[in-house]
């Protein structure tokens, strides 16, 4: 299991870290920061400069992933990780990467009054000699109050058991997580638990749209990206009855007829993926009333929308544009594609 401290910079998530693994047994403090101080000796300068923090590499957010889970794995328990997420999409990537492997993350919320954060931070500034690196850090915690404010507006809550830490000491702050912890008012995240596969894999995506003929995309929680409702084939599971069942589950639509293939994908493995089969299959049009019958974003899904062709270019990554591209020229021809990443074959 994991523990995650969540807060913004100042809240005392470290200290208080550092008491809940006393509190806890068998419990090891895991500090993601620790990667982020590792990625300037992995990575040229030029890609590090290319972004403002290192939360927004993909290597990083992975390497959290990978590395809570290794260990687990050796040291098995309970990890404490102390580390601020104001961003809801790398909150849900890492998560779904966690449940992926099984591995339930208890979220916690330190939420200190706003005046006493920023208290804390200019505390942090100290006397004009200070070093400048500590400068720094008090600049980038309070450059960072606002993205947390807005967080905190918004989905920061939604499933992180909020602890207002204003009038605590560090110490009071772990008992209380602790015991949220043990009594379940900390509840296990809802993030859906999809396995990462260890071969290839068949996958099944169908394409609904709506009377002015966007297509429907999702943007699942469980990992990075805009998505065709869909999901892996099950074993014994024929591809378009996957379709239909991923549809159900993902949005509450029902859908009467099987669809009709549109194009099948052979995806290259490319490491740590494995490729495998991409099919894409006509779900057809709805009408308002089955848009309106749509659910709204849940455990599975963060957000979705109808968009037309250009738009959906810059929300897919470029292989999964081009299979929804050559989807469409199938379903304007009435006859299906054969491709391989992306590109018509044969």
């Amino acid at each position: 299991m994991i523990v995650w401290i969540n807060g913004a910079c100042g809240a005392g998530k470290t200290t208080t870290a550092r008491e809940l693994i006393e509190l806890i047994p068998n419990s090891t403090l895991f500090d993601p920061e620790v990667i982020g101080g590792t990625l300037p000796q992995l990575l040229p300068p030029k890609r590090l400069a290319e972004v403002g923090d290192f939360q927004d590499l993909p290597i990083w957010r992975r390497l959290v992933v990978d590395t809570a889970a290794a260990l687990l794995a050796e040291l098995g328990g309970v990890l404490v990780v102390p580390m601020t997420l104001l961003r809801q999409e790398y909150r849900d990537e890492i998560f779904g990467g966690l449940a992926a492997r099984r591995i339930p993350v208890r979220h916690v919320l330190l939420a200190p009054a706003e005046t006493i954060l920023r208290e804390r931070i200019a505390g942090r500034e100290g006397p004009p000699d200070l070093p400048d690196g500590e400068m720094r850090v008090a600049k980038w915690a309070f450059d960072h109050i606002e993205p947390y404010r807005a967080a905190f507006a918004s989905w920061l809550t939604a499933d992180a058991h909020p602890v207002d830490t204003s009038a605590l000491t560090p110490y009071e702050t772990a008992l209380r997580i602790a015991e949220a912890v043990r009594t379940g008012d900390a509840p296990v995240c809802e993030i859906v638990q999809t396995p990462e596969p260890t071969a290839e894999t068949v996958a099944a995506g169908v394409l609904l749209f709506d009377e002015q003929d966007r297509v429907l995309l999702v943007d699942p929680t469980y990992k990075a990206g805009w998505e065709f409702p869909g999901g892996v084939v099950e074993p014994g599971e024929a591809p378009a009855r996957a379709g239909i069942r991923e549809v159900a589950e993902e949005t509450g639509l029902l859908l009467e007829d099987v669809p009709a293939l549109l194009v099948v994908d052979w995806e290259p493995p490319a490491p740590p993926g494995f490729g495998g089969l991409r099919l894409l299959f006509d779900g057809g049009q709805l009408d308002t009333a089955a848009v309106h019958r749509l659910l709204l974003p849940g455990p599975e899904l963060r957000d979705w929308r109808f968009v037309s062709e250009q738009e959906a270019a810059d929300l897919l990554p470029p292989v999964r544009y081009e299979r929804l591209r050559w989807a469409l020229r199938a379903r304007e021809r009435g006859a299906a594609l054969y491709l391989e990443a992306g590109v018509p074959v044969g």
